[in-house]
């Protein structure tokens, strides 16, 4: 009897009725853009924080923005690991090249409270704009553990299109873009350690 229920399943699948479903999502990662180099030096000791989002982009999808205002999802495209963990991560790499630091790291890496300072990072716009122009806004601060609270400090930076930045098709040129963003905004960061 288990062997006439089978048959129809099986007919299927010969037939090609049945066809196993290809996955189409791809998993994407933010990588650090400053050159790579040998990082010997201890300080400064800098936590960095996971940056703050606007909900729209606090998603595993990649998010576009359209000429009218629209939010556009693309489903296929993720995050391979939370965007905020992912900038905090690079931000940290970055900023430990460009100052010769191993004590920059995000912040739940630290045991105790070894770091003198926060970077703390408030992003309004990280996403590709109508014109296909990758656009990072953002403030920033780096906030002593121990004194006066300081001031933020406003970023602003446009990475020209290098191909569509928000078609569905691969999204190589977003995300260097966006890294290439990062990169900038860590060198304006090491110039004011």
């Amino acid at each position: 009897m288990k062997t006439l229920c089978l048959f129809p399943v099986l007919l299927l699948a010969a037939c090609g009725v049945l066809r196993p479903v290809k996955d189409a999502t791809v998993s994407h990662l933010l990588d650090p853009a400053v050159p790579e180099r040998a990082v010997t030096g201890s300080s400064p000791a800098i936590a960095i924080a996971r940056p703050s989002l606007p909900g729209y982009l606090d998603r595993q999808q990649l998010v576009s923005r359209s000429a009218d205002g629209r939010v556009v999802m693309n489903s296929n495209h993720l995050w391979a690991e939370p965007l905020d963990a992912g900038i905090s991560r690079v931000m940290a790499m970055n900023l430990g090249r460009l100052a010769n630091s191993l004590n920059i790291q995000p912040v739940e890496t630290f045991v105790t409270m070894d770091y003198d300072r926060l970077l703390e990072i408030r992003i309004s716009r990280f996403e590709p704009d109508a014109g296909g122009e990758l656009i990072l806004e953002c403030t920033w601060k780096l906030q002593p553990v121990s004194g006066r609270v300081t001031n933020p400090r406003p970023f602003r930076t446009t990475i020209p299109a290098s191909g569509d930045l928000t078609a569905a098709a691969p999204q190589d040129a977003r995300i260097t873009a966006m890294n290439e963003a990062l990169a900038r905004l860590a060198r304006q960061i090491a110039r004011a350690m």
